[in-house]
């Protein structure tokens, strides 16, 4: 081969190669640019690859993006987010995530953020109480850690985590509108603007009435004050602090296991079954997906005074469940039953060791209160803003009702006014028709006089009504009777007679009879008087010693002619005071 044909294909190999490169180039240069347009939303004053971005949820509905070294551990990302918040009483809370499984896991302060957390980066991670107090108004010194508390368990029961009852419910959704809102403001805080907020997964029209009711009684309350009482109200709940996490038994049916202060407790659905007291359990393990738990019994008569040992086996659904059940229980158990951190074994005499190193590193509730105490009483109160809580569309059924009430009202009204006009107008007719015809005046009455003698008896015109006589037959007393009675003098006993005096007048006794077969016995002889009442007889048979009845006899009155009949044209009744002649004793048929 000559050199002119070894230069050509010198050129072409050159060509070749350097088409490969610039494609090469250009496939990387491609390359470059996709992950730059992916994370445009990202912050690009880090290196990726030095550094790795964590998303924080908070309780308030806000979150914090914090970078950290790409091998940092677990308690670099803690002190971050307290940093942030400005939280001293740390042990309560912790961060927590999901793995690839949906299983949740806590943040494991001593070991790497990359490692645990599988998905991502951005890692997103909640911050969460993870140890609930028995004693919140006692225990929690600040009110920021008081102020997180009351965001947890108001954000459990609204998404039904937490079971609460519907009276209680009603409570705390009132004392969180007067944290939130302040006292109640008729103009502006109304069962639609209630409807707005989500307290309760029963939450209903009703309730939000009932609510708004609770919430007129908050009136006074500080936002701390307020949220102080809930607390208070809301660590009655039987759930209260509760873990929960669902297992399988032996015999194949679902129960559910609670992690507690004072131990574990049993669920066959919404029953409580059992409850294991840490004093009392001697061994907790996990091996693949099975929990172990050995509980010692207390002797007495049925077992011969002798301690016996109980093994309870369950299943979880799969191994990182198990070991994230076993992790929160030895983390339960340390904090509320230990009175000081476990001592940190040496790396070196665990190089052999198998199975888990987990051990509970940070402080424990008597720690926190005791010790630490002290020194957050000597610091000065923190200033917090509280983040308003998010809002939701207002309740359709409100406004419908909001509307037919204003239409109830403007009808009620508009009827009132015309009720008031009509009132105005027949009061206007009333006075114009005085005004036309003016009625005279009555004479005045004159007084009545009384009969001077007992033994006056005019004749009955009208034998069908004694009472009733002739009105033109003038009595002959009205001439001697006087203006005004100055004395009064009552029938004497047998018929006997009394002397009037001129300014004296005579009223007898009335004689009492309900038919005419019937009178009152004349006495009886001093000889033959008894204390008994006689026999009474039927109205047919006569009765012994009966006398006829006395007539009655009208007073006649002088009226003048003007006044003797009323307007109506009927006579005015007239005083009847019939005449005693003997003293008699009254029987009366009931």
């Amino acid at each position: 081969m000559s050199s002119d044909e070894e230069d050509a294909s010198g050129a072409v190999e050159a060509k070749d190669m350097s088409w490969m490169l610039r494609s090469l180039s250009a496939r990387f240069s491609r390359n470059r640019t996709q992950p730059q347009q992916k994370n445009q939303s990202q912050d690009a004053s880090f290196d990726t690859k030095k550094f790795v971005q964590c998303k924080v949820l908070l309780l308030d509905g806000a979150h914090l993006n914090i970078v950290v070294p790409r091998n940092a551990i677990g308690s670099e990302l803690h002190e971050e987010v307290f940093y942030s918040l400005d939280l001293e009483e740390r042990d309560y809370f912790g961060l927590q995530f999901t793995d690839q499984f949906n299983v949740q896991h806590w943040l494991d302060p001593c070991k790497k953020v990359a490692k645990q957390v599988a998905i991502g980066p951005p890692f997103t991670l909640r911050f969460r109480v993870k140890f609930f107090t028995s004693e919140p108004s006692s225990n929690l010194k600040e009110e920021l850690t008081r102020y997180q508390f009351f965001l947890q368990i108001k954000q459990d029961i609204s998404s039904g985590r937490l079971q609460c009852p519907h009276p209680l419910g009603i409570e705390l959704a009132a004392l969180a509108l007067q944290s939130e809102l302040g006292d109640y403001n008729p103009e502006q805080h109304t069962a639609l603007f209630i409807s707005e907020f989500r307290f309760h997964p029963e939450q209903d029209e009703k309730m939000e009435i009932e609510i708004l009711e609770k919430y007129k009684a908050c009136r006074g309350q500080t936002p701390a004050q307020a949220e102080l009482n809930y607390l208070n109200k809301a660590r009655w709940i039987e759930m209260y602090g509760v873990d929960m996490h669902i297992v399988e038994g032996k015999d194949g049916n679902t129960y559910r296991l609670g992690l507690t202060p004072q131990g574990m407790l049993v669920f066959d659905g919404p029953q409580k079954i059992g409850l294991f007291l840490w004093e009392k359990l001697q061994k907790l393990d996990f091996k693949n997906k099975k929990i172990t738990l050995v509980v010692e019994e207390d002797a007495d008569q049925s077992n011969n005074g002798q301690i016996q040992l109980h093994t309870f086996v369950f299943h979880l659904t799969s191994e990182k469940a198990a070991k994230h059940f076993w992790k929160c229980a030895i983390e339960q158990h340390a904090f509320f039953r230990l009175k000081s951190r476990p001592v940190q074994p040496n790396r070196k005499m665990q190089f052999f060791r198998l199975g888990s190193t987990f051990k509970y590193r940070g402080r424990t509730e008597y720690e926190t209160i005791h010790k630490e105490g002290a020194r957050l009483s000597r610091r000065q109160s923190c200033s917090f803003e509280r983040r308003p809580s998010q809002r939701y569309g207002p309740r359709q059924s409100h406004v419908t009702n909001a509307q037919m009430r204003d239409a109830k009202r403007q009808e009620m009204r508009q009827q009132i006014l015309e009720q008031q006009r009509a009132n105005e107008q027949q009061q206007q007719q009333q006075r114009s028709h005085a005004q036309s015809d003016p009625l005279p005046p009555l004479p005045p009455v004159s007084n009545l006089p009384i009969p001077s003698s007992p033994n006056l008896k005019k004749p009955l015109i009208n034998n069908n009504n004694p009472f009733i006589g002739d009105p033109s037959i003038p009595s002959s007393s009205s001439s001697s009777s006087p203006s005004h009675v100055t004395k009064i003098t009552v029938g004497t006993i047998g018929g006997g007679t009394s002397e009037t005096s001129p300014s004296s007048s005579y009223i007898p006794r009335p004689v009492v009879s309900g038919s005419s077969s019937f009178s009152h016995p004349p006495p009886l002889p001093a000889h033959q008087s008894s204390s008994k009442i006689p026999r009474m007889s039927s109205s047919t048979d006569p009765r012994k010693y009966s006398q006829p009845p006395q007539p009655a006899v009208r007073m006649q009155n002088h009226f003048d002619d003007s006044r003797k009949f009323s307007q109506n044209g009927c006579a005015i009744p007239s005083r009847i005071v019939p005449p005693m002649q003997h003293q008699r004793r009254i029987v009366t048929d009931f």
